[in-house]
C-alpha cells in the first residue's frame, strides 16, 4: 500500500468523525421543535430523526457535494492538499465541539467550509478558493434564515386563518400528529444538505490523492462511490442518535416557547428552505434555518415572547464561525508544514 494511503484512510475517518459531530450537534436542530412541544420524548425524536436523515440519500442529487468538493482549487499531481484536507477538517472539529459545550448553536457547515478554505489560502495563498462558489455560500449565511423566518411567518398566518374557528384543542391535537410529518421533512432536508458537505470533502481528499478524477459524479450505483454516499449518511444517522440535548433546549425552548401548531410551521418552513437550497447545489446552516424558522412564528403572536439577547448571542457565534474555523485550521497547517519534511 502507497504511504499516501495512509493519510488517506485516516483522514476519511477524521471526516465520518466529523460527520457524526455534526450529527449530534446540528441535528439536534431537527427535533429542537418536536421535543420542545412534548410531541415527542427526546430518545423517540432523534431516532426519528436519524432515520429520515438516513434515507434523505435516495431523495437529493447530490449537487451540495459537488459545490463543497470544488470549493478550492485542488493540485491532483500535489499530494500536499491531503494535508490541506485534513487541516480543514481538524479546525472544524475543534470549533463545533468547542460551540457544542457552551450550548452555542453555531452552524457545522461553515466551520467545515472555513476550516477547509483557511487551510487551503494557507497553503497556496488566495489564489486557492473558488471564490465564485464561496461567495454563493457566504451571500445564502443571511439568506437562509431570512427564508425560513418569512416562510415560517406565512404558515403561522395561514394556519391561524385557514383554522381560525376551530377550538383550541382541536388544532392542538392535529398538529401534534403534524409535527411528526414536518419533523420528517426537515430531517430529510438536513440530512440531504449536511451528509453531502462531507461526502464533498471525502472527494476532494481523493482529487487530491490522484486516486478518482476531478469529474467524478457521486451515484448510488457506482460501487466506486456508493461506499461515500452510505458511509455519510450513516455518520450522520449515528451521530443524530446520540442527539443533542444541550442545543435542543436552546432552540426550542430559550429563543420562543413553542406550541405543536408552532412547531409544524418552523419546521415546515425549514425544510422548503432546505429543499430549495439542496437542490441549487447551496450549502445552507441547518441551524440559521430552522432559527430564522422559529424566530418568524415567534413574531406572530408576541415580539417581546423572543428572547433577542439569546438570539443575538446566537447570531454572533454564527458571524465569526467560518474565521474562526479557518484560523485553527490555518494554525493546523502551518504546523504541519513546520514538521513535515516534504514541505
Amino acid at each position: 500500500m502507497e504511504p499516501v494511503w495512509y493519510l488517506v484512510i485516516f483522514t476519511v475517518i477524521i471526516a465520518l468523525a466529523f460527520d457524526v459531530i455534526n450529527g449530534f450537534h446540528d441535528a439536534a436542530n431537527s427535533i429542537a421543535t418536536v421535543v420542545s412541544t412534548r410531541v415527542l420524548s427526546p430518545r423517540l425524536a432523534v431516532l426519528w430523526a436519524a432515520f429520515f436523515n438516513f434515507i434523505a440519500m435516495f431523495i437529493f442529487a447530490p449537487k451540495v457535494a459537488d459545490t463543497i468538493s470544488k470549493i478550492i482549487h485542488i493540485n491532483p499531481h500535489d499530494p500536499a492538499y491531503v494535508y490541506v484536507v485534513l487541516a480543514g477538517l481538524i479546525g472544524a472539529i475543534f470549533w463545533d465541539l468547542l460551540t457544542w459545550w457552551w450550548g452555542l448553536p453555531t452552524s457545522s457547515s461553515h466551520a467545515l467550509i472555513g476550516g477547509f478554505v483557511g487551510a487551503g489560502i494557507t497553503y497556496a495563498g488566495f489564489a486557492a478558493p473558488r471564490w465564485d462558489k464561496l461567495f454563493k455560500t457566504i451571500l445564502f449565511i443571511p439568506i437562509a434564515p431570512l427564508m425560513g423566518l418569512l416562510l415560517g411567518l406565512t404558515l403561522m398566518f395561514l394556519v391561524f386563518w385557514i383554522f381560525r374557528k376551530w377550538k383550541p384543542k382541536q388544532v392542538d391535537k392535529i398538529f401534534r400528529k403534524g409535527q411528526l410529518v414536518s419533523a420528517a421533512l426537515y430531517s430529510l432536508g438536513h440530512g440531504g444538505n449536511d451528509a453531502q458537505k462531507t461526502m464533498g470533502i471525502i472527494i476532494a481528499l481523493l482529487v487530491a490523492s490522484g486516486h478518482m478524477d476531478s469529474t467524478v459524479t457521486l451515484s448510488l450505483t457506482d460501487f466506486s462511490t456508493l461506499w461515500i454516499i452510505l458511509s455519510c449518511h450513516l455518520a450522520m444517522a449515528i451521530g443524530t442518535a446520540f442527539g443533542g440535548w444541550r442545543i435542543v433546549k436552546t432552540m426550542g425552548m430559550k429563543i420562543t416557547k413553542l406550541k405543536p401548531v408552532g412547531g409544524f410551521c418552523a419546521e415546515a418552513a425549514g425544510a422548503l428552505t432546505l429543499f430549495f437550497a439542496t437542490h441549487a447545489g447551496i450549502p445552507v446552516s441547518t441551524t440559521h434555518t430552522i432559527a430564522g424558522s422559529i424566530v418568524g412564528v415567534g413574531a406572530t403572536t408576541k415580539l417581546s415572547g423572543i428572547k433577542w439577547g439569546i438570539a443575538a448571542r446566537i447570531v454572533w457565534a454564527w458571524i465569526i464561525t467560518i474565521p474562526a474555523s479557518a484560523l485553527v485550521s490555518s494554525l493546523c497547517m502551518y504546523g504541519i508544514q513546520l514538521v513535515h519534511p516534504h514541505f
